[in-house]
């Protein structure tokens, strides 16, 4: 079986601003600026791997049906907050750095 994967406009903007953040730091230290394109495809990636096999992110609330997946990049990561709303379908609530605040 496999999932749609779908993403909420907020999502989709943090998905803008992890980018952005990420681009505007390496610009500051003369760094690198490929750096955000491989983040945004570590989180893909991530995100890729829910089409197959959602429940087996950890629960991030009592409902067995929102969770959180873990996305390693460099030396933390990512986290993505997303809810499995149907037999078919999964929906990206939120994605954030795991140094971030809570997004719950």
């Amino acid at each position: 079986m496999s999932y749609t994967v779908r993403f909420t406009r907020q999502a989709a903007e943090d998905l803008q601003r992890l980018y952005d953040f990420v681009v505007d730091r390496e610009l500051e230290r003369g760094g690198d600026l490929e750096l955000a394109s491989r983040a945004l495809e570590a989180i893909e990636h991530g995100i890729a791997t829910l089409a197959f096999s959602p429940f087996t992110c950890r629960k991030a609330s009592g409902s067995p049906f929102i969770r959180e997946l873990v996305i390693p990049f460099g030396a933390s990561g990512y986290v993505a907050l997303f809810e499995i709303e149907a037999s078919d379908l999964i929906v990206v609530a939120a994605v954030r750095h795991q140094r971030e605040d809570d997004y719950h």
